[in-house]
C-alpha cells in the first residue's frame, strides 16, 4: 500500500494511477560510496510513493545525458554535477519545469533562497525563463583550514571579519611565522585553487549582481573590479613574508600537498583556505575538529555585504516528464529525504528545516552551520564560464599573475581569450 507524506500535495496524489511497477529512472554521476548513499535516499522515496526507482551512475554523465537526450531515451530525472550543462538542456528543449510553487518553497525553506531559484532557473526552447532545477547536497568553498593547537600557543583568535584575517595575517608575519600555505598545482588544471581565491573574493568586494554578471561576461573580465579583486588575492599571494616557500613557491606548489605546512613541527604555515574535501590529504589520521579545524572565509565588515558562501552542488532537473518525476523533486524537500544521507556522512544542505544532529559528526555539522549562515550562494565561476575560459585561460592567468604578471594584463588576457570564443 502506498503511504502519503504530506507537502501540501501528498506523493499518493502526485502518483495516484500510476501501478507499483511504474519505474522512475535517476541518472547521475555517483558511483561507489555516493552512489549507495543516493539510493538509500531513492529507496525510501520508493517504499512512499510505490514506484519502481532505478539509479545509474557514470563517470561519463555529461556526456552520456546529452546522447540519451537527442536519442529520446532519457531518464526521468537527471542529477547535473554543474548548472551551466543543466541550462544548456533547458535551452534546447530537453528539461521539464518544476511544478509551479517551487520556488516559493525554495525561496521559504533554504538558506539563502534566491540563490538557489537562480540558480536553477534558466532560458528554455521558447526564451522565457523556467525554474528547472533543484539543488540537493551541496558543496562550500569558502573554508580556511587550521591546527587548533596552533593558534592556541601562540595566542592567536578566529578572525570573524575580512579585516581581522588580515590583521592576523600581518601578525602572524610580524611574530616572524608564516600564515599561509598556497599551492597552485594540479597537473593539467593547475591554476583553479587560484581561481577559487578569486571567486571568494568577488563575492566579498562586489555585490551578488556584479558576480553574476562577470561569471556571464556580461561585464568584461578586465572591469576594474575584477582586477580588483585579484590583486587582493594577490596580497596574500604576493608577499614573501605571507606564504610557505615565498611567492614564488605558490604556483609550483600542488595544491594536494600545500595543507601539509600546517601539521609540521614547527608549523610551516598557519592557515590554509580550501575547500570542504581538503582534509582527504591531510596526514593519516587526522581528526577533523580535533586536530585540524576550519572557519568561515569571512566578508569585509566595512562593505555590508552579507555573509557570502562559494561553493558548488547537483541540481536536479526532469528530462522526461512524469508524474513520479515530479513527486520525487516533492520528496527533496522534505527533512527526511536531507536526513537520510546526512546521517551517512559527505552531505550538506541549506535545507533550514532538517534536524542538524542528524549529521554524521559536529565538524561537518558546524559545516552546514556556515552555509545555512549564508545570505547569498553563488556556484563556483570558473565551472560557468566557457571551458576555454573557466578550465583554460582563467587558470593559466592566474599561475602567471602568481609568477608576478601584473593583474590588469592578465585580466586583459582571459577577457581576450573569451572574445575569442563569440
Amino acid at each position: 500500500m502506498k503511504k502519503s507524506l504530506t507537502l501540501g500535495v501528498t506523493l499518493t496524489a502526485l502518483t495516484a494511477g500510476l501501478a507499483h511497477a511504474e519505474q522512475l529512472t535517476v541518472f547521475g554521476p555517483w558511483l561507489g560510496p555516493d552512489q549507495a548513499n543516493v539510493e538509500a535516499v531513492l529507496s525510501a522515496f520508493a517504499a512512499k510513493s510505490g514506484l519502481d526507482v532505478r539509479y545509474v551512475g557514470s563517470d561519463s554523465f555529461e556526456q552520456q545525458i546529452v546522447v540519451d537526450a537527442e536519442a529520446g531515451s532519457a531518464p526521468n530525472v537527471a542529477v547535473f554535477p554543474q548548472p551551466g550543462l543543466a541550462s544548456d538542456m533547458a535551452s534546447r528543449g530537453f528539461l521539464t519545469p518544476l511544478e509551479d510553487g517551487t520556488a516559493d518553497w525554495i525561496r521559504d525553506n533554504y538558506a539563502a533562497g534566491q540563490s538557489w531559484i537562480d540558480l536553477g532557473t534558466y532560458a528554455g526552447k521558447d526564451g522565457a525563463d523556467h525554474l528547472y532545477g533543484f539543488f540537493y547536497k551541496v558543496d562550500v568553498k569558502s573554508l580556511v583550514w587550521y591546527v587548533p593547537e596552533n593558534f592556541e600557543d601562540a595566542g592567536y583568535d578566529i578572525p570573524t571579519t575580512m579585516e581581522e584575517l588580515k590583521a592576523l595575517t600581518e601578525q602572524i608575519a610580524a611574530d616572524g611565522e608564516t600564515p599561509w600555505c598556497i599551492g597552485l598545482g594540479s597537473g593539467g588544471a593547475t591554476g583553479w585553487p587560484a581561481t577559487d581565491w578569486v571567486e571568494d573574493l568577488m563575492l566579498r568586494t562586489q555585490p551578488p549582481e556584479v558576480y553574476d554578471d562577470w561569471v556571464s561576461n556580461a561585464m568584461p573580465f578586465d572591469d576594474p573590479r575584477v582586477i580588483a579583486a585579484i590583486e587582493d588575492f594577490g596580497w596574500f599571494a604576493r608577499n614573501d613574508a605571507y606564504v610557505a616557500g615565498g611567492a614564488g613557491a605558490v604556483a609550483s606548489t600542488d595544491f594536494r600537498d600545500s595543507p601539509k605546512g600546517l601539521f609540521s613541527a614547527p608549523p610551516q604555515c598557519y592557515m590554509h583556505r580550501q575547500a570542504s574535501f581538503i582534509p582527504a590529504f591531510f596526514p593519516e589520521g587526522t581528526e577533523v575538529g580535533a586536530d585540524a579545524d576550519f572557519f568561515y572565509f569571512p566578508a569585509y565588515a566595512g562593505k555590508d555585504l552579507g555573509n557570502p558562501v562559494l561553493g558548488a552542488g547537483t541540481v536536479w532537473a526532469i528530462t522526461n516528464d512524469s508524474p513520479g518525476a515530479h513527486a520525487l523533486i516533492k520528496y527533496l524537500q522534505t527533512p527526511e529525504a536531507n536526513e537520510i544521507w546526512m546521517a551517512r556522512g559527505g552531505f550538506l544542505t541549506p535545507h533550514k528545516g532538517v534536524d542538524t544532529s542528524k549529521f554524521s559528526d559536529a565538524p561537518t555539522a558546524k559545516m552546514n552551520d556556515i552555509l545555512l549562515g549564508a545570505t547569498t550562494f553563488r556556484f563556483d565561476g570558473s565551472d560557468l564560464m566557457p571551458g576555454g575560459v573557466g578550465a583554460g585561460s582563467f587558470w593559466t592567468g592566474m599561475v602567471d599573475y602568481a609568477g608576478g604578471k601584473p593583474a590588469a594584463e592578465v585580466a586583459k588576457e582571459i577577457q581576450d581569450s573569451w572574445d575569442a570564443l563569440k
